[in-house]
């Protein structure tokens, strides 16, 4: 640091003539930092350590992996995706290099309440009870609906997750949050996962699009049952919540967006929201899945349901 401060300022001239390094090392002594010129001489010509030379390799690493995922990884991720990357690094080094850097993670916000609670009627029981875990996929759904404000208006978007895999299975993005935006959703998750999909719970809240006549014959037709969790409250749902938080915290106003300022229109979230999908099932490392992708995590799934000795121990 002090030799830092020196090189800052030995150039500087003061009434007419350059500081250097000797008057420079008297004024610091005056204030009780002693350094005296000839360690400042010896700390210039000495090589790097070891541990210098390694930070300058690995801090454009470093920076370059925590761009490359939305600029939203905290120390932990960052630290989990560069051991992946295979960068032999470790979770204390990897903090101290993003404050040599100056970057850190996204902090979320408190979310806000978009959907419309439908009006006091029947409506599908809660099969999940707060209990956002499946054993495979295609075995509960989530869903909810947020919203993104844009300058053309506001867009509202529906994502459907596989509570298994935390998969984005569907979502659309729409100028409205009518019904059809639901149904468009489930129509992208029927288009991946299947049209026959007996077992499966589609858990939502107490909205009126999820509440509608034409959202539980479309979930019927591929043999889903939905579910509904109590009115006013987030915990029944907070698995989608959850995924909605991190949406707009790493997206919507993360530290990428953040220099492009207000979005134009809803078209431009849509576009947005496509590519982070795709970085959410296929890179996003979740800590509830071991730090996988949930691409990967599914993967995994199917291939030790292939391994002959995994369905021998199942027998």
């Amino acid at each position: 640091m002090i030799t830092a401060f020196i090189d800052a300022n030995r150039d500087e001239v003061v009434e007419g003539r350059r500081l250097g390094v000797e008057p420079i090392c008297r004024v610091l002594s005056e204030y009780g930092i002693k350094i005296a010129p000839s360690t400042y001489y010896a700390a210039k010509t000495r090589p790097p350590s070891s541990r210098a030379v390694r930070d300058e390799e690995l801090r454009p690493r470093l920076r370059q992996l925590w761009e490359a995922n939305y600029r939203v990884y905290g120390a932990r991720k960052l630290w989990k995706a560069a051991r992946r990357a295979g960068m032999g690094v470790g979770r204390d080094q990897v903090a101290r290099l993003m404050r040599a850097e100056g970057i850190a993670g996204v902090r979320r916000m408190k979310k806000v309440r978009t959907t419309r609670r439908a009006e006091a009627g029947a409506r599908h029981r809660d099969l999940v009870e707060r209990k956002f875990t499946a054993e495979a996929p295609n075995l509960l759904w989530v869903t909810d609906l947020t919203y993104v404000p844009t300058w053309a208006g506001i867009a509202y978007v529906c994502f459907i997750i596989d509570a298994y895999s935390r998969m984005i299975v569907g979502w659309r993005v729409a100028s409205n949050m009518r019904t059809q935006m639901v149904l468009d959703a489930i129509e992208m998750a029927r288009w991946r996962r299947g049209t026959n999909l007996p077992g499966l719970r589609c858990h939502s809240d107490a909205g009126s699009q999820f509440t509608s006549l034409r959202y539980g014959e479309r979930l019927a037709e591929i043999g889903a049952t939905p579910s509904i969790g109590s009115v006013g409250d987030s915990y029944d749902n907070a698995l989608a919540e959850t995924v909605n938080g991190y949406y707009k915290a790493e997206l919507i106003r993360g530290p990428a967006r953040a220099e492009q300022g207000p979005w134009k229109s809803v078209e431009d979230v849509e576009l947005a929201t496509l590519s982070w999908v795709h970085w959410h099932n296929t890179a996003r490392l979740h800590g509830y899945l071991d730090e996988l992708p949930p691409a990967e995590y599914d993967q995994a799934h199917y291939a030790a349901r292939q391994d002959p000795e995994v369905l021998m121990e199942t027998q």
